[in-house]
């Protein structure tokens, strides 16, 4: 009896780990929401008559709504703290993802997969401040991993699962049917998650772990006022603008592979929905090996005694240098097409990985969110123009050749840039 309770107590003492869980089912109905259209936008082409400038269009309209909303998630989060935030956001995505399903053209579609963006942009922020609270430091990047890996989680799923949908059903119920794993996962969050302070389940050991890890921090805070700079004066330093312009160019490259893959194999394989669900998955699984690989291997080069410059740049060089396989997709056999893509998918996820470590590189910590958050919306609003390239492109010349020869040498550029804007990846002092 003993042992079974002393069991227990070891669970309870384990409720930080199973809000990571929560967050990382999150991230995935995230990607699940938001590959959707791309699924089944043959199937609405044909419906609906929607062009590739309209496809471009609305794929342009989900990324600026994101955009605004990965701003203003972390405001919203703040005011109705982390529990009705979160179930406020989840609540808008998945009823504006279902609403697609109840459309009758263009402008419907246009409507909710902005207003789609609207709440899927304000996850990772609300996300991140709900690890914040629940996890002390030295654990933090652990939890950010796992919930991030929903990313991979998500998009591994979608192409199957909605193709099924599409196979036994139609369409409309793609939109529907994934609209609700939102609404479910909203009821346990509402039923299950509470602050550390309040939830029921916590122990005493647990509960004082995290407040002692809070508190350690505010007392580092306290010394740490004078390292933070006005956000404007950011734009001086080098160093910033360098990553700033490098997300600029490298984001579109993931969303491009996103919104177009199954578009993609369609128009110039020749792929049936069934066939998406067979094949579509694999550069995604890819995409999740890059992440997990691109982490550990720059770490694991620290620790044989490499400096962060180098361990770093090596990361950057070796994830660069899969990307002009992009190159080789249009003109390979699908067989290869697929192994190239996939190529690309892992190597961008490894370079994203390591460009998202420069910022704590190289600031201090009250700098960090602020050089992050600049990166994120550059990333968010050039993707959204490239969109827009890419319809007007495959509308006018119906040929995919120059996109992917395009996305194939952008993160060789971006790696030149930054040998060149950040010769050494090293602490620096804000003025």
């Amino acid at each position: 009896m003993s042992n079974f309770i002393e069991d227990q107590q070891k669970k309870t003492n384990n409720v930080r780990w199973r809000v990571a869980i929560l967050l990382t089912v999150a991230t995935a109905i995230n990607y699940l929401d938001r590959m959707t259209l791309p699924v089944v936008i043959s199937q609405l082409q044909d419906k609906f008559g929607i062009s590739e400038a309209q496809f471009g269009a609305l794929n342009s309209l989900f990324l600026l709504a994101y955009a605004i909303m990965y701003a203003g998630g972390g405001r919203l989060a703040d005011k109705l703290g982390t529990r009705l935030g979160y179930a406020v956001m989840m609540t808008w995505w998945s009823l504006a993802c279902a609403a697609q399903g109840l459309v009758s053209g263009f402008k419907g579609l246009a409507l909710f997969r902005f207003s789609l963006g609207l709440g899927e942009g304000g996850s990772f922020p609300t996300a991140a401040k709900t690890v914040s609270e629940w996890f002390p430091a030295k654990e933090r990047s652990t939890a950010f991993g796992m919930f991030n890996t929903g990313s991979a989680i998500g998009s591994v799923m979608a192409p199957p699962l909605l193709a099924l949908i599409v196979v036994l059903l139609n369409w409309r119920w793609v939109f529907i049917i994934s609209g609700s794993f939102g609404i479910f996962w909203v009821i346990y969050w509402l039923w299950s998650y509470h602050s550390p302070a309040a939830h029921p389940r916590i122990t005493k050991e647990e509960s004082e772990l995290i407040l002692k890890s809070h508190e350690e921090e505010r007392k580092e805070d306290k010394g740490k006022e004078k390292q933070k700079v006005k956000w404007l004066k950011l734009f001086a330093y080098r160093e910033v603008r360098c990553l700033i312009l490098v997300k600029f160019l490298t984001d579109p490259v993931w969303f491009f592979y996103i919104f177009w893959l199954p578009k993609f194999l369609m128009d110039t394989r020749g792929f049936n929905i069934r066939e998406i669900g067979y094949y579509a998955w694999i550069p995604y699984a890819a995409a999740g090996l890059g992440s997990m690989f691109g982490g550990w291997f720059s770490s694991y080069l620290i620790k044989q005694g490499k400096t962060i410059n180098t361990s770093r740049k090596i990361a950057l060089a070796m994830s660069a240098a899969l990307m002009p396989a992009a190159a080789f997709v249009v003109p390979a056999p699908t067989p290869w097409a697929i192994f190239f893509i996939s190529l690309a998918f892992l190597g961008h996820q490894f370079w994203s990985v390591i460009l998202q470590t420069l910022p704590a590189d190289l600031y201090p910590q009250g700098a960090v969110g602020s050089v992050a958050g600049l990166m994120g919306a550059s990333g968010s609003f050039s993707s959204m123009i490239f969109a827009l390239v890419v319809g007007y492109i495959l509308g006018t010349y119906a040929s995919y050749v120059p996109v992917f020869i395009t996305v194939s040498l952008l993160h060789p550029i971006s790696f030149v840039l930054i040998m060149l804007m950040i010769p050494r990846i090293s602490a620096k002092k804000l003025a």
